[in-house]
This record gives C-alpha cells, structure tokens and sequence, in this order.
C-alpha cells in the first residue's frame, strides 16, 4: 500500500484523483490540500510515501512548497503534475529533487502507475514533459542569473556586491550583460523579463 497526499487547487481535478487512484493502484490517499502552504502543512504531519503536487497554485506555488518540504523532509518523494512544462521551471523542480513529472491530462491508471514506481526508488518524467525540459532557452550565465534574482528582490548594485562576494564593478558588468541579452533598458526590466521567461 502506497500512501499519498495530493495538493491541487482545483477541487474538481484533487476529488477526481482522490477518488480514482484507489480504484487504480495500491493507493491510500492521507490528506488532500488546496495550495502550498497546505500542502507543506498536510506533508510534515502526515510524512506520505509520496507527495502528488500541482505545479501552478495560487500563493505558495508547487516548487515553493517542494522547497520547503525538503528542508525538513530531504527525502520526501515527490511526483509534481504540470500542465505548462517550461524548461526554466522543470530546471527548478529536478534541482530540488522532484523525482516525478506528470502531465495533469493524464489517466489516473497512468499517474496510479507512476506513483508505484517513485515509491520504488525509480524516476519518472512523461516524454512530453521530458521534451520540454531539455529545450534550454536561457542566454545568462549562472551569474547574471544571481545578480538578476537579487536585484528582483530590491537590492541595489552595492548590496549585491557585498551578497555576492564580488566588486561592485564586477556586478555592473554581470547586469549589463544581461540588460543586452534581454534587449531592455535597465537592470529591473531585465530581472521582470528573465522572470517571466522563468529564467529565474
């Protein structure tokens, strides 16, 4: 038997799965959670064998949420449903460890099966996740990317300086750079810009 908390926002979708990944699989769903923050919750108190989580949720989204999770629990298992497979994102996910990718239009047999699997030590990513994941579409460099994610969060060029351990000097070069891949004017646009290419 296979344990399970499920996390959707979509209350028609989580009561379909809560109710047909039983009738599929050796499968006992503990807690069903609407968002992130109670998926964090339901996770820590109920420790499943696997964690089905939605990408996309409103306030604390999916990765948020795996994020958190695996500060307490390093080896949660984690299987995420996706309907928007974009690379940036699905690069964030299997650096936090989610060992599963599902597309949320699949059969409930499919995901049962799937669920089976991560419980058994194994990976899964559907192809059609897979293929999106490998499309990498980000021109920046490691670096650009941290300066970019630091000034999204209100720091100023000095401040990230000193965050990062580099000159100041050395941090206009990595913004400027930036500024040019993205084609926009200044170091804000071009954290927005990296941000919803999900470059972030």
């Amino acid at each position: 038997m296979t344990t399970v908390v499920l996390a959707d926002d979509e209350a028609l979708l989580r009561k379909a799965m809560a109710a047909l990944l039983p009738l599929e699989g050796d499968v006992t769903v503990l807690a069903e959670a609407e968002d992130g923050e109670s998926a964090v919750e339901a996770t820590l108190r109920h420790r499943p064998d696997v964690l089905v989580i939605d990408l996309e949720m409103p306030g604390l989204d999916g990765l948020g949420a795996v994020a958190r999770i695996r500060d307490a629990l390093p080896e949660q298992v984690i299987l995420m449903l996706t309907r928007h497979a974009r690379p940036g994102v699905l690069r964030r996910a299997l650096k936090l460890g989610v060992q599963g990718f599902v597309s949320k239009a699949a059969e409930p047999a499919h995901i049962a099966s799937v669920i089976t699997t991560l419980r058994a030590g194994r990976r899964w990513v559907d192809p059609d996740v897979s293929a999106l994941a490998v499309i990498d579409d980000n021109p920046l460099t490691d670096r650009e990317v941290d300066v970019l994610r630091a000034t999204g969060e209100g720091y100023s060029a000095a401040d990230i300086a000193a965050r990062l351990h580099l000159a100041e000097g050395t941090v206009r070069n990595y913004l400027s750079n930036a500024m040019q891949k993205t084609q926009t004017r200044t170091r804000h646009e071009a954290a927005r810009y990296a941000r919803e290419h999900d470059w972030l």
